[in-house]
Protein backbone atom coordinates (compact mmCIF):
# COMPACT_ATOMS: atom_id res chain seq x y z
CA UNK A 1 0.00 0.00 0.00
CA UNK A 2 3.26 2.03 0.94
CA UNK A 3 4.15 2.16 -2.70
CA UNK A 4 0.86 2.39 -4.03
CA UNK A 5 0.30 5.38 -2.18
CA UNK A 6 3.82 7.37 -3.72
CA UNK A 7 3.77 5.97 -7.37
CA UNK A 8 -0.12 7.21 -7.10
CA UNK A 9 1.52 10.28 -5.83
CA UNK A 10 3.69 10.44 -8.67
CA UNK A 11 0.83 9.96 -11.62
CA UNK A 12 -0.73 13.06 -9.69
CA UNK A 13 2.41 15.15 -10.32
CA UNK A 14 2.99 13.93 -13.66
CA UNK A 15 -0.71 14.64 -14.85
CA UNK A 16 -0.70 18.87 -12.53
CA UNK A 17 2.83 19.37 -14.32
CA UNK A 18 1.74 19.02 -18.16
CA UNK A 19 -1.65 19.76 -17.94
CA UNK A 20 -1.44 22.42 -15.76
CA UNK A 21 2.19 23.70 -16.96
CA UNK A 22 3.13 24.09 -13.09
CA UNK A 23 6.90 23.96 -11.87
CA UNK A 24 8.06 20.04 -10.60
CA UNK A 25 9.67 21.59 -8.10
CA UNK A 26 7.15 23.48 -5.94
CA UNK A 27 4.71 20.24 -6.95
CA UNK A 28 7.20 17.50 -5.50
CA UNK A 29 7.57 19.96 -2.48
CA UNK A 30 4.12 20.79 -1.96
CA UNK A 31 3.66 16.65 -2.21
CA UNK A 32 5.86 15.84 0.21
CA UNK A 33 5.07 18.11 2.84
CA UNK A 34 0.91 17.49 2.34
CA UNK A 35 1.39 13.70 2.57
CA UNK A 36 4.73 13.40 5.13
CA UNK A 37 6.59 10.58 3.06
CA UNK A 38 9.62 9.52 5.25
CA UNK A 39 12.89 10.29 3.63
CA UNK A 40 13.79 7.56 1.27
CA UNK A 41 10.10 7.29 -0.12
CA UNK A 42 10.48 11.49 -0.40
CA UNK A 43 13.96 10.52 -2.51
CA UNK A 44 12.39 8.07 -4.68
CA UNK A 45 9.14 10.26 -5.74
CA UNK A 46 11.40 12.75 -6.74
CA UNK A 47 13.74 10.51 -8.79
CA UNK A 48 10.72 9.46 -10.61
CA UNK A 49 9.05 12.16 -11.08
CA UNK A 50 12.25 14.61 -12.37
CA UNK A 51 13.39 11.42 -14.08
CA UNK A 52 10.45 10.39 -16.50
CA UNK A 53 10.02 14.92 -17.05
CA UNK A 54 13.70 14.72 -18.05
CA UNK A 55 13.23 11.76 -20.53
CA UNK A 56 9.95 12.43 -21.52
CA UNK A 57 9.90 12.56 -24.86
CA UNK A 58 12.88 9.22 -25.56
CA UNK A 59 10.14 7.82 -23.39
CA UNK A 60 7.46 8.90 -25.77
CA UNK A 61 9.55 7.04 -28.64
CA UNK A 62 9.78 4.09 -26.78
CA UNK A 63 6.21 3.73 -26.38
CA UNK A 64 5.10 4.92 -29.95
CA UNK A 65 7.21 1.95 -31.12
CA UNK A 66 4.81 -0.69 -29.65
CA UNK A 67 1.64 0.65 -29.97
CA UNK A 68 -0.65 1.48 -32.97
CA UNK A 69 0.05 5.10 -34.28
CA UNK A 70 -4.31 5.78 -34.30
CA UNK A 71 -4.11 4.60 -30.70
CA UNK A 72 -5.96 7.28 -28.43
CA UNK A 73 -4.72 7.18 -25.36
CA UNK A 74 -6.05 9.38 -21.74
CA UNK A 75 -2.99 11.88 -20.61
CA UNK A 76 -3.20 9.43 -17.35
CA UNK A 77 -2.37 6.46 -18.97
CA UNK A 78 0.25 8.18 -21.19
CA UNK A 79 1.50 9.41 -17.71
CA UNK A 80 1.86 6.23 -16.22
CA UNK A 81 3.38 4.10 -18.86
CA UNK A 82 6.41 6.74 -19.23
CA UNK A 83 6.90 6.51 -15.30
CA UNK A 84 6.61 2.79 -15.47
CA UNK A 85 9.20 2.72 -18.63
CA UNK A 86 11.55 5.55 -16.57
CA UNK A 87 11.51 2.79 -13.75
CA UNK A 88 12.33 -0.30 -15.78
CA UNK A 89 14.95 1.67 -18.13
CA UNK A 90 16.62 3.84 -16.31
CA UNK A 91 16.45 2.73 -12.48
CA UNK A 92 18.15 -0.01 -10.32
CA UNK A 93 16.09 0.17 -7.56
CA UNK A 94 12.64 -1.65 -8.12
CA UNK A 95 12.76 -4.95 -10.13
CA UNK A 96 11.08 -4.31 -13.19
CA UNK A 97 7.81 -7.07 -12.01
CA UNK A 98 6.84 -4.92 -9.21
CA UNK A 99 6.82 -1.80 -11.42
CA UNK A 100 4.59 -4.18 -13.88
CA UNK A 101 2.55 -5.03 -11.19
CA UNK A 102 1.70 -1.82 -9.46
CA UNK A 103 1.06 -0.36 -12.91
CA UNK A 104 -1.87 -2.30 -13.59
CA UNK A 105 -3.27 -2.07 -10.01
CA UNK A 106 -3.34 1.77 -10.82
CA UNK A 107 -4.78 1.29 -14.05
CA UNK A 108 -7.63 -0.92 -12.71
CA UNK A 109 -8.18 1.94 -10.05
CA UNK A 110 -8.20 4.68 -12.10
CA UNK A 111 -9.84 3.07 -15.30
CA UNK A 112 -11.32 -0.38 -16.43
CA UNK A 113 -10.18 -3.54 -17.23
CA UNK A 114 -9.25 -3.10 -20.74
CA UNK A 115 -6.97 0.10 -20.11
CA UNK A 116 -5.10 -2.47 -17.11
CA UNK A 117 -4.90 -4.72 -19.86
CA UNK A 118 -3.36 -2.56 -22.58
CA UNK A 119 -0.84 -1.23 -19.56
CA UNK A 120 0.11 -4.84 -19.12
CA UNK A 121 0.66 -5.73 -23.03
CA UNK A 122 2.42 -2.66 -23.29
CA UNK A 123 5.05 -3.11 -20.40
CA UNK A 124 5.30 -6.62 -20.99
CA UNK A 125 6.49 -6.26 -24.30
CA UNK A 126 8.98 -3.64 -22.81
CA UNK A 127 10.34 -6.51 -20.74
CA UNK A 128 10.70 -8.77 -23.09
CA UNK A 129 12.02 -6.99 -26.61
CA UNK A 130 14.26 -4.15 -24.79
CA UNK A 131 13.85 -0.87 -25.72
CA UNK A 132 14.14 0.48 -29.39
CA UNK A 133 17.00 1.81 -31.05
CA UNK A 134 17.70 5.16 -32.30
CA UNK A 135 20.66 4.30 -34.21
CA UNK A 136 18.44 3.56 -37.09
CA UNK A 137 17.56 7.96 -37.05
CA UNK A 138 19.12 9.29 -39.91
CA UNK A 139 18.29 12.88 -38.61
CA UNK A 140 21.31 14.18 -36.45
CA UNK A 141 18.88 16.97 -35.23
CA UNK A 142 15.86 14.42 -34.38
CA UNK A 143 18.10 11.87 -33.55
CA UNK A 144 19.51 14.16 -30.56
CA UNK A 145 15.96 14.97 -29.93
CA UNK A 146 14.89 11.81 -28.46
CA UNK A 147 18.29 10.70 -27.62
CA UNK A 148 18.37 13.63 -24.59
CA UNK A 149 14.62 14.66 -24.63
CA UNK A 150 14.83 17.61 -26.06
CA UNK A 151 12.33 19.60 -28.46
CA UNK A 152 13.84 19.33 -31.85
CA UNK A 153 13.03 22.47 -33.01
CA UNK A 154 15.31 23.63 -29.66
CA UNK A 155 18.00 21.37 -30.76
CA UNK A 156 18.14 22.52 -34.21
CA UNK A 157 18.46 26.17 -32.91
CA UNK A 158 20.94 25.74 -30.47
CA UNK A 159 22.82 23.72 -33.34
CA UNK A 160 22.56 27.06 -35.84
CA UNK A 161 23.92 28.82 -32.60
CA UNK A 162 26.58 26.76 -31.07
CA UNK A 163 26.89 23.81 -33.70
CA UNK A 164 26.30 20.32 -33.35
CA UNK A 165 28.98 19.38 -30.72
CA UNK A 166 28.00 22.05 -27.97
CA UNK A 167 24.46 21.49 -28.67
CA UNK A 168 25.06 17.79 -27.93
CA UNK A 169 27.15 18.21 -24.88
CA UNK A 170 24.44 20.53 -23.23
CA UNK A 171 21.48 17.91 -24.26
CA UNK A 172 23.52 15.42 -22.48
CA UNK A 173 24.06 17.42 -19.12
CA UNK A 174 20.52 18.73 -18.99
CA UNK A 175 19.47 15.08 -18.12
CA UNK A 176 22.04 14.40 -15.71
CA UNK A 177 21.97 16.10 -12.01
CA UNK A 178 24.04 18.50 -10.88
CA UNK A 179 25.73 19.09 -7.10
CA UNK A 180 23.84 21.83 -4.88
CA UNK A 181 25.64 24.71 -4.11
CA UNK A 182 25.68 27.13 -1.51
CA UNK A 183 26.48 30.66 -0.19
CA UNK A 184 28.08 31.73 3.13
CA UNK A 185 26.97 34.69 4.53
CA UNK A 186 30.92 36.03 5.09
CA UNK A 187 28.92 38.66 7.89
CA UNK A 188 28.25 35.17 10.03
CA UNK A 189 30.41 32.85 9.11
CA UNK A 190 34.06 32.18 7.10
CA UNK A 191 34.07 29.53 4.40
CA UNK A 192 36.80 27.94 5.79
CA UNK A 193 34.36 27.54 9.06
CA UNK A 194 31.59 26.93 7.34
CA UNK A 195 33.04 24.06 5.52
CA UNK A 196 34.81 22.52 8.24
CA UNK A 197 31.31 22.46 10.43
CA UNK A 198 29.88 20.50 7.44
CA UNK A 199 32.66 17.80 7.17
CA UNK A 200 31.88 17.40 11.04
CA UNK A 201 28.73 16.16 10.73
CA UNK A 202 29.44 13.79 7.46
CA UNK A 203 28.72 15.93 4.70
CA UNK A 204 31.34 16.17 1.70
CA UNK A 205 31.58 19.71 0.44
CA UNK A 206 33.98 21.52 -1.36
CA UNK A 207 34.76 25.16 -2.49
CA UNK A 208 33.31 26.68 -5.29
CA UNK A 209 36.15 28.54 -7.84
CA UNK A 210 33.48 30.82 -9.22
CA UNK A 211 32.60 32.31 -5.62
CA UNK A 212 34.85 33.00 -2.27
CA UNK A 213 31.78 32.30 -0.47
CA UNK A 214 30.31 29.61 -2.59
CA UNK A 215 30.25 25.43 -1.65
CA UNK A 216 29.52 22.93 -3.46
CA UNK A 217 28.05 19.61 -1.50
CA UNK A 218 28.47 16.50 -2.96
CA UNK A 219 26.75 14.46 0.13
CA UNK A 220 24.49 15.56 2.46
CA UNK A 221 21.01 17.33 3.46
CA UNK A 222 21.87 21.09 4.06
CA UNK A 223 18.32 22.00 4.76
CA UNK A 224 18.36 19.67 7.81
CA UNK A 225 21.73 21.67 9.38
CA UNK A 226 21.41 24.57 11.76
CA UNK A 227 23.98 26.38 9.37
CA UNK A 228 20.81 26.85 6.98
CA UNK A 229 17.73 27.12 9.57
CA UNK A 230 20.00 30.43 11.23
CA UNK A 231 20.64 32.04 8.40
CA UNK A 232 24.79 31.32 8.09
CA UNK A 233 24.60 29.96 4.42
CA UNK A 234 21.71 29.91 1.55
CA UNK A 235 21.13 27.55 -1.39
CA UNK A 236 22.58 29.36 -4.44
CA UNK A 237 24.21 28.21 -7.88
CA UNK A 238 27.32 28.71 -8.81
CA UNK A 239 26.35 31.02 -11.47
CA UNK A 240 24.09 33.06 -10.16
CA UNK A 241 27.13 33.80 -7.31
CA UNK A 242 28.72 35.46 -10.35
CA UNK A 243 26.98 38.28 -10.72
CA UNK A 244 27.56 39.48 -7.06
CA UNK A 245 30.61 38.95 -7.26
CA UNK A 246 31.44 40.61 -11.34
CA UNK A 247 28.69 43.54 -9.87
CA UNK A 248 31.71 44.95 -7.62
CA UNK A 249 29.42 46.72 -5.20
CA UNK A 250 30.97 48.23 -2.39
CA UNK A 251 29.92 49.34 1.43
CA UNK A 252 27.88 52.71 1.26
CA UNK A 253 27.11 52.41 -2.52
CA UNK A 254 23.43 53.16 -4.07
CA UNK A 255 22.52 50.28 -5.93
CA UNK A 256 19.31 48.88 -7.96
CA UNK A 257 18.25 45.41 -8.59
CA UNK A 258 15.86 46.07 -11.26
CA UNK A 259 14.09 42.20 -11.40
CA UNK A 260 14.95 40.99 -7.40
CA UNK A 261 12.63 37.81 -6.78
CA UNK A 262 13.21 35.40 -4.87
CA UNK A 263 16.44 37.78 -3.73
CA UNK A 264 19.61 35.53 -3.60
CA UNK A 265 21.47 38.01 -6.22
CA UNK A 266 20.50 41.12 -3.83
CA UNK A 267 21.51 39.34 -0.28
CA UNK A 268 24.58 38.66 -2.11
CA UNK A 269 25.48 41.66 -3.06
CA UNK A 270 24.26 43.12 0.38
CA UNK A 271 27.03 40.92 1.59
CA UNK A 272 29.46 42.54 -0.62
CA UNK A 273 28.79 45.69 1.17
CA UNK A 274 28.82 44.88 4.52
CA UNK A 275 25.05 45.87 5.14
CA UNK A 276 26.25 48.83 4.59
CA UNK A 277 24.58 51.60 2.04
CA UNK A 278 21.21 50.81 0.05
CA UNK A 279 19.79 48.66 -2.18
CA UNK A 280 16.17 49.42 -4.26
CA UNK A 281 14.82 45.58 -5.52
CA UNK A 282 12.15 45.43 -7.37
CA UNK A 283 9.81 42.63 -8.68
CA UNK A 284 6.95 42.94 -10.69
CA UNK A 285 4.80 40.35 -8.96
CA UNK A 286 3.56 41.72 -5.06
CA UNK A 287 3.91 37.83 -3.66
CA UNK A 288 7.53 37.93 -4.64
CA UNK A 289 8.10 40.32 -2.83
CA UNK A 290 7.66 39.33 -0.13
CA UNK A 291 10.64 36.54 -0.85
CA UNK A 292 13.17 38.86 -0.97
CA UNK A 293 12.23 40.51 2.53
CA UNK A 294 12.20 37.30 3.62
CA UNK A 295 15.48 35.85 2.25
CA UNK A 296 16.90 39.51 3.61
CA UNK A 297 15.44 39.01 7.11
CA UNK A 298 16.50 35.11 7.36
CA UNK A 299 20.31 36.04 6.71
CA UNK A 300 20.14 39.05 8.66
CA UNK A 301 20.40 42.07 6.14
CA UNK A 302 19.10 45.09 6.33
CA UNK A 303 19.89 47.14 3.98
CA UNK A 304 17.37 46.21 1.42
CA UNK A 305 14.29 47.83 0.39
CA UNK A 306 11.75 45.65 -1.58
CA UNK A 307 8.84 46.91 -3.23
CA UNK A 308 6.25 45.87 -6.26
CA UNK A 309 7.13 47.75 -9.47
CA UNK A 310 7.26 47.21 -13.34
CA UNK A 311 10.91 47.31 -13.93
CA UNK A 312 10.25 49.34 -17.00
CA UNK A 313 8.52 52.53 -15.43
CA UNK A 314 11.35 52.38 -12.53
CA UNK A 315 12.51 56.06 -14.18
CA UNK A 316 9.20 57.10 -12.47
CA UNK A 317 10.57 56.20 -9.13
CA UNK A 318 14.05 57.43 -9.23
CA UNK A 319 15.70 60.37 -10.58
CA UNK A 320 18.42 60.29 -13.54
CA UNK A 321 21.76 58.91 -12.37
CA UNK A 322 20.58 57.78 -9.16
CA UNK A 323 22.68 54.62 -8.73
CA UNK A 324 25.87 53.72 -8.20
CA UNK A 325 25.89 49.90 -9.39
CA UNK A 326 22.52 48.41 -11.54
CA UNK A 327 22.12 44.76 -12.11
CA UNK A 328 19.16 43.70 -14.57
CA UNK A 329 18.69 39.97 -13.89
CA UNK A 330 15.41 39.92 -16.57
CA UNK A 331 13.15 37.83 -17.38
CA UNK A 332 13.84 35.29 -19.88
CA UNK A 333 12.92 32.05 -21.32
CA UNK A 334 14.92 29.50 -18.24
CA UNK A 335 16.65 27.23 -20.68
CA UNK A 336 19.83 28.02 -18.71
CA UNK A 337 18.02 25.97 -15.49
CA UNK A 338 16.35 22.51 -17.51
CA UNK A 339 18.56 20.06 -15.27
CA UNK A 340 16.44 21.42 -11.75
CA UNK A 341 13.31 22.60 -14.45
CA UNK A 342 12.82 19.77 -16.78
CA UNK A 343 9.67 20.74 -17.72
CA UNK A 344 10.45 24.20 -18.97
CA UNK A 345 12.08 22.71 -22.34
CA UNK A 346 7.90 21.21 -23.47
CA UNK A 347 6.72 24.44 -22.12
CA UNK A 348 8.90 27.00 -24.33
CA UNK A 349 8.10 28.02 -27.92
CA UNK A 350 10.32 29.69 -30.29
CA UNK A 351 7.48 33.19 -30.44
CA UNK A 352 7.74 32.61 -26.34
CA UNK A 353 11.68 33.55 -26.52
CA UNK A 354 10.89 36.53 -29.18
CA UNK A 355 8.42 38.35 -27.15
CA UNK A 356 11.22 37.58 -23.91
CA UNK A 357 13.81 39.82 -25.97
CA UNK A 358 11.36 42.49 -26.40
CA UNK A 359 11.09 42.90 -23.31
CA UNK A 360 14.91 42.36 -22.29
CA UNK A 361 15.78 45.26 -24.22
CA UNK A 362 13.40 47.65 -23.25
CA UNK A 363 13.65 47.27 -19.64
CA UNK A 364 17.45 48.03 -20.41
CA UNK A 365 16.28 51.29 -22.31
CA UNK A 366 13.97 52.06 -19.24
CA UNK A 367 16.88 51.92 -16.86
CA UNK A 368 20.21 53.17 -18.75
CA UNK A 369 19.16 56.58 -17.28
CA UNK A 370 19.00 55.90 -14.03
CA UNK A 371 22.84 54.54 -13.60
CA UNK A 372 25.38 57.26 -12.56
CA UNK A 373 27.94 57.91 -15.23
CA UNK A 374 31.20 55.88 -14.98
CA UNK A 375 28.94 53.46 -13.01
CA UNK A 376 28.24 49.89 -13.98
CA UNK A 377 25.35 47.71 -14.88
CA UNK A 378 25.17 43.96 -14.93
CA UNK A 379 22.86 41.81 -17.53
CA UNK A 380 22.10 38.37 -16.82
CA UNK A 381 19.63 36.08 -18.25
CA UNK A 382 19.63 31.52 -17.16
CA UNK A 383 19.29 31.16 -20.40
CA UNK A 384 21.62 29.60 -23.14
CA UNK A 385 19.89 31.39 -26.03
CA UNK A 386 21.93 33.96 -27.79
CA UNK A 387 18.98 36.03 -28.75
CA UNK A 388 18.43 36.76 -25.16
CA UNK A 389 21.51 37.02 -24.49
CA UNK A 390 24.23 38.51 -27.01
CA UNK A 391 21.84 39.86 -29.56
CA UNK A 392 20.30 42.04 -26.39
CA UNK A 393 23.37 43.64 -25.50
CA UNK A 394 24.28 44.46 -29.16
CA UNK A 395 20.85 46.15 -29.79
CA UNK A 396 21.17 47.97 -26.49
CA UNK A 397 24.72 49.47 -27.17
CA UNK A 398 23.74 50.53 -30.86
CA UNK A 399 20.75 52.52 -29.21
CA UNK A 400 23.01 53.97 -26.27
CA UNK A 401 26.44 55.68 -27.07
CA UNK A 402 27.51 56.32 -23.43
CA UNK A 403 27.52 52.87 -22.80
CA UNK A 404 30.16 50.19 -23.28
CA UNK A 405 31.25 46.56 -22.33
CA UNK A 406 33.31 47.64 -19.58
CA UNK A 407 36.83 46.59 -20.51
CA UNK A 408 38.26 45.16 -17.39
CA UNK A 409 35.26 42.53 -17.35
CA UNK A 410 36.67 39.78 -18.47
CA UNK A 411 39.96 39.92 -16.64
CA UNK A 412 37.75 40.07 -13.88
CA UNK A 413 36.12 36.97 -14.02
CA UNK A 414 37.29 34.20 -11.93
CA UNK A 415 40.87 32.47 -13.73
CA UNK A 416 38.90 29.13 -13.44
CA UNK A 417 36.68 30.70 -16.36
CA UNK A 418 39.18 32.82 -18.47
CA UNK A 419 39.66 30.58 -20.97
CA UNK A 420 35.98 29.13 -21.57
CA UNK A 421 34.75 28.90 -24.64
CA UNK A 422 31.67 30.34 -23.48
CA UNK A 423 33.56 33.95 -23.63
CA UNK A 424 32.55 36.42 -26.29
CA UNK A 425 33.12 40.31 -27.32
CA UNK A 426 29.79 40.75 -25.62
CA UNK A 427 30.09 38.64 -22.60
CA UNK A 428 30.54 35.36 -20.98
CA UNK A 429 27.98 32.64 -21.37
CA UNK A 430 28.05 29.83 -19.14
CA UNK A 431 27.03 25.86 -20.56
CA UNK A 432 25.51 23.51 -18.11
CA UNK A 433 28.25 21.06 -19.44
CA UNK A 434 31.41 23.57 -18.53
CA UNK A 435 31.44 24.12 -15.05
CA UNK A 436 28.52 22.11 -13.96
CA UNK A 437 26.58 25.30 -13.07
CA UNK A 438 23.19 26.19 -14.42
CA UNK A 439 23.07 27.89 -17.93
CA UNK A 440 24.12 30.97 -17.42
CA UNK A 441 24.34 34.36 -19.30
CA UNK A 442 26.18 37.33 -17.89
CA UNK A 443 28.15 40.84 -19.00
CA UNK A 444 29.21 44.30 -17.63
CA UNK A 445 28.62 47.71 -18.98
CA UNK A 446 29.79 50.68 -18.04
CA UNK A 447 28.23 54.39 -18.14
CA UNK A 448 30.91 56.48 -19.79
CA UNK A 449 29.38 59.42 -20.32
Amino acid sequence: MKTFQLRNSVLDLLIRTEKDEGFSHLLIDHEIKSKQFDPKDEKLLTEIVYGTLQRKITIDYYIDCFINSKKKMDLWVRALLRMSIYQMVFLDKVPDHAVIHEAVEIAKKRGHKGISGFVNGILRSVQRKGIPQTSAIKDDAKRLSIETSHPEWLVKRWISEYGYETTRFMCEANITRKHQSIRVQPLKISRDKAIETLTEIGFEVRPSKLSDQGIIIEKGNILSTDLFKNGFVTIQDQSSMLVGEMLEAKPNMQVLDACSAPGGKATHIAEKMENEGAIHAYDLHKKKVNLIDDKASVLGLTIIDANQADARRLKEIHQPESFDRILVDAPCSGLGVIRGKPEIKYNKKEEDIRNLSKIQLEILDSIASLLKTGGLLIYSTCTVDVEENENVVQNFLEKHSDFQIDETFFDSLPDEVKQSPGISDLGFQLFPQDYQTDGFFLTRLKKIG
